[in-house]
């Protein structure tokens, strides 16, 4: 018997839009890598560090479609955001002030 999958065309559909996201934000930066890291019920966090240091993330509903959709736009997926990949991300004033914000409680 062969071995069917049931395909979720709704999941599909986001698959799609996240791996779009994802190729706009590598062509913008000159590529880009990434990390899946699971965040519980809300599901999979994307972040997304170019080759010009600027960095973004995106919410994928499951870790299954953000995994998924990582692949599909065929990036260089990271099991860690630390190292060498880490330190591709390029901070600028309004981060440090922020940051700045969160530790003096602001």
């Amino acid at each position: 018997m062969a071995d069917t999958q049931q395909v979720d065309p709704k999941a599909e559909r986001k698959v799609a839009r996240l791996a779009q996201r994802i190729s706009t934000f590598a062509r913008a930066h000159g590529g880009a890598e990434g990390q899946i890291s699971y965040v519980g019920e809300r599901g999979a966090r994307i972040v997304l560090v170019g080759e010009d240091g600027g960095w973004g993330d995106l919410v994928a509903p499951t870790f299954e479609i953000a995994e998924q959709a990582v692949a599909k736009a065929g990036i260089t997926r990271h099991e860690s955001f630390d190292g060498e990949f880490a330190a591709k991300v390029t901070t600028g004033p309004y981060e440090w002030k922020r940051m700045a914000g969160i530790q003096l409680g602001g």
